[in-house]
């Protein structure tokens, strides 16, 4: 009888003893059933949540509904909003149909009112008045009235001036006045001599000027020579004139002698003279160890 009820009371303490661990064990799948279930995802069990977890999960549901609806995504029924909120669907509904057919996108006019409807088609009539203007878009010439028709071919002449002159865009020279042509020819000549001191692209050094061509020249010289005192990969030494060559050259000498003498950046000792190969000696000979 001792014996039993020994085993008994072991076996219950051992009991008591796994309960915090099958706890444990549980909480974190029933924090992650709950978060399934808020995410409206299929793995929810709705049989495990506590009641104030299920009218938290109403409220949650519901305002996912809500915000479907009003933003046109599924699933979306209106059986679950409101009166209030099916009012306020409604009218957000309308606002976007009818902002929707002002901006030119897909829409239903069939829902617009008498007014809105008037709106919409003064809308349509000034972007297609802008389209036309400025070369973009559908632009219908024949909903141009007189008026919009002269606007918009003086406003298309100054668009293409604008073209050729800066050399960008869709440039139709025979479009062009004799004064227009002068301005065009004087920017593009303008555009490749700078084109061309500035070693970008589209340059014709044929089209150039004797001084222009000189200053292009000097220009170029110049970026060498500072890519050649950089060690820049793009340095013609062969372009460079005797002092610039020298000077270069002692400069180079004098930046491996102090790498060489701090043992620090790149050392060539076969370029030292024998008097640095001293100095370095020297030097190193009274260094603090």
């Amino acid at each position: 009888m001792k014996h039993s009820l020994r085993k008994y009371l072991w076996m219950h303490a051992a009991c008591i003893g796994l309960l915090p661990v099958l706890v444990f064990a549980q909480t974190p799948d029933l924090a992650e059933n709950l978060a399934a279930c808020k995410n409206g995802r299929e793995t929810c069990d709705r049989s495990t949540l506590t009641q104030s977890e299920l009218l938290a999960l109403a409220l949650t549901d519901h305002a996912r509904v809500v915000s479907n609806c009003r933003n046109g995504q599924e699933p979306c029924d209106h059986s679950k909003l409101t009166e209030r909120e099916k009012v306020a669907l409604a009218v957000a509904d309308h606002e976007r149909n009818f902002s929707s057919c002002k901006d030119g996108r897909a829409c239903d006019p069939s829902r617009l009112t008498e007014s809105e409807i008037r709106e919409w088609s003064v809308a349509a009539r000034q972007r297609n008045l802008a389209d036309c203007r400025d070369g973009v878009g559908s632009c219908d010439y024949s909903k141009l009235t007189q008026a919009e028709a002269g606007a918009v071919a003086g406003a298309r002449r100054q668009l293409n001036l604008s073209d050729c002159k800066n050399g960008a865009g869709q440039c139709d020279h025979s479009r062009l006045t004799a004064a227009e042509t002068n301005e065009v020819t004087a920017a593009e000549h303008q555009r490749n001599a700078r084109n061309c001191g500035n070693g970008w692209d589209d340059c014709d050094r044929s089209k150039l000027t004797s001084l222009e061509a000189d200053q292009a020249s000097f220009a170029e010289h110049q970026r060498n020579l500072v890519d050649c005192r950089s060690g820049a990969e793009t340095c013609d030494y062969a372009k460079l004139t005797g002092p610039e060559a020298s000077t270069l050259a002692v400069a180079e000498q004098k930046r491996n002698y102090t790498a060489c003498f701090k043992d620090y950046g790149y050392c060539d000792r076969s370029r030292l003279t024998p008097s640095e190969v001293e100095a370095i000696m020297t030097g190193q000979k009274h260094a603090p160890r």
